[in-house]
């Protein structure tokens, strides 16, 4: 078990930053992490290594938040939203707008552009690691997390009557 402990020292820090940008919650991001590294070691024999171990913690780890979601959907009232807490309660409101805005308008982009932004951004995955775990360059991650960018960019900027 020496292993995997000091697989997880390794890794948790940079997982649980990740999921920390993802749901602004650091108790739900500390559940999140557990859950990640559970899963990775129930299918550890499943890592193929065509990408980096943190790339495939990561995608491990968005499915794990993708599935809390889906969960508490189905059990709070429809206007569940995650609370992140500030001491200025005015940042906290104006920060909480644009972190929703921004979601929302990423929920609807389509695939690969929600999934490379979203590990580009929250994730903090290099344009090679990217590539790799899309079994394409640095340059299509590069350009697909770019159209991404532009798309939410007008998305935001048409909501806003711009």
């Amino acid at each position: 078990m020496g292993g995997f402990s000091a697989f997880y020292e390794q890794y948790a820090p940079r997982v649980s930053r990740f999921l920390l940008a993802l749901t602004r919650d650091g108790h739900l991001a500390e559940e999140l992490t557990q859950e990640t590294f559970f899963q990775a070691f129930l299918h550890i024999n499943r890592f193929e290594g065509r990408c980096d171990v943190y790339t495939w913690l990561c995608q491990i780890a968005k499915n794990a938040y993708y599935r809390e979601l889906r969960r508490r959907r189905r059990y709070m009232p429809p206007a569940f939203e995650p609370v992140c807490s500030a001491p200025d309660p005015l940042d906290t409101i104006c920060e909480h707008d644009q972190a929703a805005r921004l979601r929302r308008h990423l929920a609807h982009l389509p695939e690969p552009y929600r999934e490379v932004f979203t590990l580009r951004v929250f994730g903090e995955l290099k344009f090679e690691e990217l590539g790799k775990l899309f079994g394409k360059s640095a340059g299509w991650a590069r350009v697909t997390c770019y159209r991404a960018k532009e798309q939410l960019l007008a998305r935001l900027e048409e909501e806003d009557g711009l």
